[in-house]
């Protein structure tokens, strides 16, 4: 009996002891673990992602050139997906059964669990017919995005494009990023990405065991509201945008044109360039790779990537920095017999013209070789030969003020430093002290290694139109409705010139247009200076160079033009940037004394011979090849002299030392035993 009433207890205590375990373990999880209330509230509630439209993109006049239209993308919640029609889905959304798929089994791979994008883009019709029927296809749901859409279909390069997210931006971005989201990926859209992308928003609803919505979770109170991008203005003016296009259709090269009072950029070609529109849609990728197969390179972004000798169009900024430093005056006068003499070298003048006696107005207007080659040797040898290297230095640091040489830190990605070359590039090539101001005498015509972007050139008319200064040049002038007015776009970059220096200068610019090498770019009405040039180019025809500001006084805009394998400048680039200017000035383009006119310009093809070109590229690779040797040999000679230097003072520093260490038996045996003998 004793024993029975003590199993009863041991019974008991053990089925309290389970009941205490249960209830503790419920209290943990109903009060003290949040886990299963998340699990339970996910059966309950699904959450969705409200996307923002992206900010809409101006010109400066209110035109809008990028603005943003309706899709819809299709999700998958793969765990909540059960047996349908298939083939009624696929042709409902346009894919096969294949594409089905491969697409199903990437998002059960990605999280089965979870919804993730199953197709993009669907247009507003596909989505009217789909969302009839969406209650058959469980496990599938549609978010509404917005797409761009370029209703001018022009400056494509200016504004870039979008795309999906890589996991390389996701994870700069800490995070804000997921698959399946979009990201500016050049130009505009990703310099602004920050300012366009707005924010997200929430929408979670309740949902019943099948997945059907039935209603806002908690009244709505953990939904955001999506904020949209804010809109940016710009400075182009999309008139001036469309006839720069026009005027570069079939042709390869650049026209920037900025307004000198502001640093305001007005126009911004880049050619070939290509329809924005083509970026967007679900045709994107078909058309991104035959873009990037086109030999013409339309992504090759030219107003700041491509880098050209300046040619003569450099002449003026020579021209200022020997006045200021006192190495010529206006007056002097050079007698051009058709070449320059520099050393061994002969410079000619174009095709071979004598000039005859020139000062400096003349020398600019009529471009002469022989005065700037005379400039620049004098500039560089002031100080005798024997300080070339400090000359020359002296040199690079004034054409450097001028915003060549470096980024002008434009609002955009990607942008290029052109080339001022260094005393230390000259010393690997030729050897330090092997070098002299006749060895370098085709950077006083801007060529040899000289290089500028399009943007610098422009900018260097801006510096000259201003008389002595520029603004940065900027791209956007206004984020939603405030300007922008960043520190850097309202200073002034002095260039170290004294205004005064700038009038002769002028005066030949002036002369170039009126009855110079660009006579037949004369504006009607319109005083614009300018200078041709005719760059080298290894890859076929020179290129055909023009800059210029208008008008004379209190100037509006100034302009680079490059039209790549086109000869002289006076024959295609001075004509395209006189109707730009025109336009921007008078708002037509009014009949020529020389009969050019637009039509003719724009229809004109000068996109060069591929095979030819490929030619002249493989020519020049190889020249380059052989300099590079040339330096490599030049620097192995250094290091091995170098080398057989130290050994040789070694050697000798252990000859002088055993000789002083030798035993003093070893000195008498020399001298025969015979002290003072020597």
């Amino acid at each position: 009996m004793n024993k029975f009433f003590e199993r009863r207890y041991v019974v008991t205590g053990i089925f309290i002891a389970i009941i205490l375990a249960l209830l503790g373990r419920l209290y943990y999880i109903q009060i003290v673990d949040d886990k299963y209330e998340i699990y339970a509230n996910s059966n309950v509630r699904r959450t969705t992602i409200l996307y923002p439209a992206r900010g809409p993109i101006l010109d400066r006049n209110g035109k809008i050139l990028v603005q943003n239209e309706p899709i819809y993308d299709v999700t998958v919640n793969p765990k909540e997906v059960k047996p349908f029609d298939t083939m009624l889905f696929c042709k409902m959304i346009g894919i096969d059964k294949e594409g089905f798929d491969k697409r199903f089994t990437k998002a059960k791979k990605q999280s089965p669990n979870t919804a993730s994008v199953f197709e993009k883009q669907l247009s507003v019709q596909l989505y009217a017919s789909l969302q009839e029927k969406l209650f058959e296809f469980p496990g599938f749901a549609i978010v509404p995005r917005t797409i761009r859409t370029y209703p001018d279909s022009v400056a494509a390069q200016f504004l870039g494009f979008i795309g999906e997210v890589t996991d390389r931006d996701i994870k700069r971005s800490n995070g804000y990023y997921r698959l399946g989201d979009y990201i500016g990926v050049t130009g505009v859209e990703k310099a602004y990405e920050n300012v366009l992308r707005g924010q997200r928003g929430v929408q979670v609803q309740m949902v019943d065991s099948h997945g059907v919505p039935k209603g806002s979770f908690a009244n709505g109170a953990l939904d955001t509201v999506p904020r949209s991008g804010e809109r940016l203005t710009s400075s182009l003016d999309v008139d001036l945008q469309r006839l720069g296009e026009k005027l570069m259709q079939n042709k390869l090269g650049s026209i920037v044109a900025i307004e000198p009072s502001s640093g305001e950029i007005l126009c911004y070609v880049s050619s070939p360039t290509y329809d924005p529109n083509l970026m967007v849609g679900r045709q994107r990728g078909n058309n991104l790779a035959k873009m990037y197969n086109n030999p013409y390179k339309p992504f090759f972004i030219r107003p700041i990537q491509a880098q050209y000798p300046p040619g003569s169009s450099f002449k003026p900024l020579s021209a200022l920095i020997a006045l200021q430093e006192g190495i010529v005056n206006p007056g002097e006068t050079y007698y051009c017999t058709g070449h320059y003499r520099a050393g061994n070298r002969l410079v000619p003048c174009n095709k071979g013209e004598a000039h005859g006696s020139v000062n400096m107005s003349r020398a600019v207007a009529e471009s002469c070789n022989g005065y700037f080659s005379m400039v620049f040797q004098r500039i560089v040898d002031r100080y005798g030969v024997k300080r070339t290297e400090a000359n020359f230095a002296a040199w690079r640091a004034n054409v450097m003020k001028f915003g060549l040489g470096a980024r002008l830190d434009l609002d955009m990605p990607a942008e290029s430093r052109g080339n001022v070359p260094t005393p230390l590039h000259y010393d690997n090539v030729y050897r330090k002290g092997g070098w002299r101001s006749s060895t370098i005498i085709s950077l006083a015509i801007g060529q040899g290694e000289l290089l500028a972007t399009p943007l610098q050139m422009a900018n260097l008319e801006c510096t000259i139109a201003n008389r002595g200064f520029y603004y940065k040049p900027h791209l956007i002038k206004a984020i939603g409705t405030k300007n922008v007015i960043k520190k850097e776009y309202v200073e002034k970059n002095y260039v170290g010139i004294d205004s005064g220096y700038f009038e002769p200068v002028i005066n030949g610019m002036q002369a170039v247009v009126e009855n110079g090498t660009a006579r037949r770019s004369k504006i009607p009405d319109i005083i614009m200076c300018g200078k041709t040039g005719t760059a080298q180019n290894p890859h076929g025809e020179d290129n055909s160079v023009f800059v210029a500001f208008a008008p004379r006084d209190n100037p509006k805009i100034a302009i680079a033009v490059v039209v790549e394998n086109s000869g002289e400048g006076a024959h295609w680039a001075a004509p395209i940037a006189s109707f730009i200017v025109e336009k921007y000035l008078k708002g037509k383009i009014s009949p020529r004394e020389s009969g050019i006119t637009v039509d003719y310009y724009a229809n004109a093809n000068r996109l060069p011979d591929l095979s030819l070109y490929a030619q002249d590229l493989q020519k020049e690779r190889r020249r380059d090849s052989i300099r590079a040797a040339k330096v490599d040999s030049i620097k192995k000679f250094k290091a091995d002299s170098i080398k057989k230097f130290k050994a040789d003072s070694i050697k000798k520093e252990r000859r002088e030392s055993a000789y002083n260490n030798k035993p003093a038996n070893w000195i008498k045996s020399l001298t025969g035993g015979r002290p003072g003998k020597s």
